[in-house]
This record gives C-alpha cells, sequence and structure tokens, in this order.
C-alpha cells in the first residue's frame, strides 16, 4: 500500500490517505465515547435513578472491559486481519451505542456500556496497526503525529458536545450521536483492501485470552471499587489476589503455548521493551498529576467544574496543533531525542505547577504551567507510539499495539489509585505540590529511561546499521 499515485500532500498515497482516515475516524469513536458520557451522569441519574453507583459504573463498565479485552483484541487483529476486526468493532460499538440510547434501565445502561467497551478494544489496536502496514520510515511517524493530533481532539470535544447535546435534547443523544461516526468510518473501511488469509492452521489462544482478561480486569475492578469497597474488602484483596495469580498463568502459559496470544519474543526487541517501561512511568505521571489538577482546583482553589475542565484545554490545544510536526521531526533526527525531551518538558510543566498558589490564579499560575505540559506531550506522544509499534515484526503490530495500550491505562489506574488515600490533602496547596511533584518525577524518569535504551533506527544519530526491527526478526528467525 506504499505504492501509488500520489496525494496533493506528497507525502502519502491515495490508499494510505483512506487507511489514515479509517485509522482516525475508528480511534476518534472510541476515545470520544471515554469523554463524551461523564457531563451526562447528573441527567442520568435523574431519569434512571441508581444514585453515584450506578453513575460510577456508566463510567467504570467501559473502562473494565476496554482494559480487560484489550489483549485479545490486538491477537485477533494479528491473526484474522486489521480490516476485518476493525468492521467487529465498528458493528459491536454501533449496536451497544443504540443499546445505550434506549437503555430502559440503569441495569441494561451499564451492561452496554460494557458491551461498548468490548467494542472499543477492538478499534484501537486494529487502527494503528493498520498505520504501521501502510506507511514506512519517517512517513509512519508522520502519519502517527497525525493520528495523535485529530483522535486528541476527543478529549475537548467530549465534554462539550456531551453537555451540548444533554442540554438541547437528551443525555440519550450521547449515545446516539456515535451511530453517524460510525457510518461513516464503515463506508471508508469498504475502499480498504482484504486483508490477507490467515496462517493455515492458525487458530485464538483462548486459554491465554481467559487468563488475560482475569489478570487485567480484576486488578483493574479492584483499582476502580477500592474508593467505595477500601484497600481491606475481601472483594479487592480477592480479586487482587486472583488478577496477580491470572497474570502469572498467563505468562506461564503464554511461553509454552504453541501459537499463544502474547508472544513473548517480542519483548526481546529492546525499543519495545523500553518504551513500554518509559510509558509505564510517563503516563502514571501524566494521569496522577491531571488527577491532583483536576481535584484542586475545585476542592482547593474554588473553580467550578466546568472550569477546571476547561483549564487543561490549553495543553490539548498544544498537543493537536503540534503533534504532527513532532511526529515528521522524529522521522528525522530520530525517536530518542524527542523521547527523552519530550518528558522532560512535560515534567517541567509540573514542575511549575509547585508555583501554584491557595487562590490558583489561572493566567500567571495554572495556564503557563498547562502550556508546558502540553508541549512536553506534544514533544512525546507520536515518537513514542512509533517507535514501540515500529519495533516489532508488522505481522504482530496489533498485539503489540494492545501491550502498550494495557500499559499506558493500567500505570493510569495504579497511580491514580495510589494518589487517592491522599485525596483529602489535595484541597490543600501542600497536598497537591506533593502529588504535581511526583508526577514531575515519573515523567522525568520515562525521559531518562529512553536516553538510556532507545536506540535510534538506522542512519540516524550515528546508530549501527542493524535496526531494532531486523535483530528482532532475527530473532524470530
Amino acid at each position: 500500500m506504499t505504492n501509488g499515485r500520489q496525494t496533493m500532500t506528497g507525502w502519502m498515497t491515495a490508499p494510505q490517505r483512506t487507511v489514515l482516515a479509517v485509522a482516525v475516524v475508528a480511534t476518534f469513536i472510541a476515545f470520544l465515547d471515554g469523554s463524551v458520557v461523564t457531563v451526562a451522569l447528573p441527567a442520568i441519574g435523574r431519569e434512571l435513578g441508581g444514585g453515584l453507583a450506578v453513575q460510577q459504573w456508566v463510567v467504570d463498565a467501559y473502562l473494565l472491559t476496554l482494559g480487560s479485552v484489550i489483549l485479545l483484541a490486538g491477537s485477533l487483529s494479528d491473526l484474522f486481519g486489521r480490516r476485518r476486526v476493525l468492521l467487529w468493532g465498528l458493528l459491536g460499538f454501533a449496536i451497544a451505542s443504540a443499546l445505550c440510547a434506549l437503555a430502559p434501565t440503569s441495569a441494561i445502561l451499564v451492561l452496554a456500556r460494557g458491551l461498548q467497551g468490548v467494542a472499543g478494544a477492538l478499534l484501537v489496536p486494529s487502527s494503528l496497526a493498520l498505520i504501521l502496514g501502510a506507511f514506512n520510515g519517517a512517513a509512519q511517524s508522520r502519519a502517527i503525529g497525525v493520528w495523535t493530533a485529530i483522535t486528541s481532539l476527543a478529549s475537548i470535544a467530549g465534554p462539550v458536545l456531551g453537555g451540548v447535546l444533554v442540554d438541547a435534547l437528551s443525555w440519550r443523544w450521547v449515545f446516539a450521536i456515535n451511530l453517524l461516526p460510525i457510518a461513516v468510518a464503515l463506508l471508508l473501511v469498504r475502499a480498504l483492501p482484504a486483508d490477507a488469509p490467515h496462517r493455515p492452521g492458525a487458530r485464538v489462544d483462548w486459554a491465554g485470552a481467559g487468563l488475560g482478561v482475569l489478570g487485567l480486569g480484576l486488578p483493574v475492578f479492584a483499582l476502580i471499587e477500592h474508593p467505595r469497597y477500601g484497600w481491606g474488602s475481601p472483594l479487592i484483596l480477592g480479586s487482587l489476589a486472583v488478577g496477580a495469580a491470572a497474570l502469572v498463568a498467563f505468562v506461564l502459559r503464554e511461553r509454552r503455548a504453541a501459537q499463544p496470544m502474547l508472544p513473548l519474543t517480542i519483548f526481546r526487541a529492546r525499543d519495545f521493551t523500553v518504551g513500554n517501561v518509559a510509558t509505564a512511568f510517563i503516563y502514571g505521571g501524566v494521569a496522577v498529576g491531571t488527577f491532583a489538577l483536576a481535584l484542586f482546583l475545585q476542592q482547593g482553589a474554588g473553580y467550578s467544574a466546568t472550569l477546571a475542565g476547561f483549564a487543561m484545554v490549553p495543553s490539548s490545544i498544544v498537543l493537536i496543533a503540534l503533534s504532527a510536526y513532532f511526529g515528521r521531526l522524529s522521522g528525522r533526527v530520530g525517536p530518542r531525542l524527542m523521547m527523552t525531551v519530550g518528558p522532560l518538558v512535560a515534567a517541567g510543566g509540573f514542575a511549575l505547577m509547585l508555583r501554584i498558589s491557595r487562590d490558583a490564579d489561572y493566567l500567571t499560575e495554572v495556564l503557563p504551567a498547562v502550556v508546558v505540559f502540553g508541549l512536553g506531550m506534544a514533544i512525546t506522544v507520536a515518537p513514542l507510539t512509533a517507535t514501540i509499534l515500529g519495533a516489532v515484526d508488522p505481522a504482530r503490530s496489533g498485539i503489540a499495539s494492545a501491550v502498550n495500550n494495557a500499559v499506558s491505562r493500567v500505570a493510569g489506574l495504579v497511580a491514580v489509585a495510589l494518589a487517592g488515600s491522599a485525596g483529602a490533602a489535595m484541597s490543600a496547596v501542600a497536598g497537591f505540590h506533593e502529588l504535581a511533584g511526583a508526577a514531575a518525577i515519573a515523567l522525568a524518569l520515562g525521559g531518562l529511561i529512553s536516553a538510556a535504551g532507545i536506540r535510534n533506527p538506522r542512519g540516524v544519530s550515528g546508530e549501527p546499521a542493524e535496526t531494532e526491527v531486523s535483530r528482532h526478526h532475527a530473532l524470530l528467525r
């Protein structure tokens, strides 16, 4: 797909432009649904009842199933083809969105949200795998930069779109509106070439899939629900224990399986492993820092929920505006510099938050820190994603994308869960500063890990002729 008539953009062909459009729309749908529903929760509670617990599960059911199933989804993408699995995800998301919009009870709504999470898990790994299969070299970094920039709009568009729909129509339209971009995506998917036939005799590792779902799902459940039940609850402790045992069993199973869901050999690729370790620190820091800022601005500085939500919008705008540029630059100078400098700049943003006082003046204290943070993430995200996924055999890009998504999501949940124990103190400046400092340290560690471990591709910054991908392919042979 890298051959063909060039478009007026000059750096991608017409078929590549279709691939990028499909990947952007499909991922945007999944990301948007994670953010759009939050503003609809009060209206849902008024109509369907169930109190705070139901409102929390409307959000958590989506996160739980998305995080639990994403490894299986990546494996299915590699096994059955990106186009086919993407089609399954889009159809499943359409059905689940319709069920959400028509839900007569809170129980059905929560169930439908869980189904949305499963469908969303099918969309993201397949979308990125499509980009990796269609673009090479610097064009791949640039395409991932465009993907990052456009899909980041979901974080801004979600609350705004949700508020308009709830106020003007009904909370049900928050879910029904999904059908429009899904219809566009389905039309675009038809233009993609058919998937290559999967390997004869290839089959799903159902035992590994089951262990993977339990190993990811139960700890995620415990992290989500521990504020309600407490760490000492048998339900929380049992979930953690069974989840940990399932993860151990999953690793043992994948080491011995003839056709494993997660081939452990992909971790022999240096950039893949180092990049995922850096991801854990980077996204853990981002999660705890943004969580602490939102909570402090409301509980400590007296911001309204709306103003606290808009406080981070400038960082998203910077990310959207510059991600494509830094993705393109990474393709020329190599990812190591970007993956080192970016997290350090983002850490500087959280370090600037140590200047925020009790009143949190937005223009002089909050805005400069938020803009610096956004700049750091714009430098980081596209090179990080391109490097991790480009380090493995393209035939395994689906599971590689799933691993990276799982790492970033679980790291964020763990970080916020650990920060939750300090929630009462976050209304005070000292408590907020403590967590902002922790976020800065985590991001800085992510940058230093990248500096020490990431290797640039051949021909960039004096790296040796053998690339990480070629080393990995040699290991597989």
